[in-house]
């Protein structure tokens, strides 16, 4: 029987394979989640190396957020990373959302992306 780490990692590479497939060349907006933080980073995978990179860990989100762990705290990041990427000339990108489900925390970050300037 599988473990939940095996299946988490066998969805987020069943999520990779389809987003290669429509890709198209565009960078990819790779997010992972943790239990305190959420972390962000655009990411061109022909060059294969971070295009833009944000955190809850950066020291001005940091003090300016109540809890690290939210939806408010992941629209923020989403945000901030929007601005670091429009700033690289990245605009069109995929999102990646892993082996986590498209809600919460995970959620608000792409929404935020979006009104942020980044299109997917």
């Amino acid at each position: 029987m599988a473990s939940k780490l095996q299946n988490s990692v066998r969805r987020a590479a069943r999520v990779r394979r389809s987003l290669k497939k429509v890709a198209n060349g565009r960078p990819r907006l790779s997010v992972y989640r943790s239990a305190q933080n959420i972390y962000a980073q655009v990411i061109d995978d022909v060059a294969g190396h971070t295009l833009a990179a944000a955190s809850t860990l950066e020291k001005d989100l940091r003090g300016a957020l109540k809890s690290r762990a939210s939806t408010d705290a992941a629209a923020a990041v989403g945000k901030l990373l929007a601005e670091r990427a429009v700033k690289a000339g990245v605009k069109e990108v995929v999102f990646d959302r892993g082996a986590y489900l498209y809600h919460g925390r995970v959620k608000a970050l792409a929404e935020a992306a979006r009104e942020g300037g980044l299109n997917f």
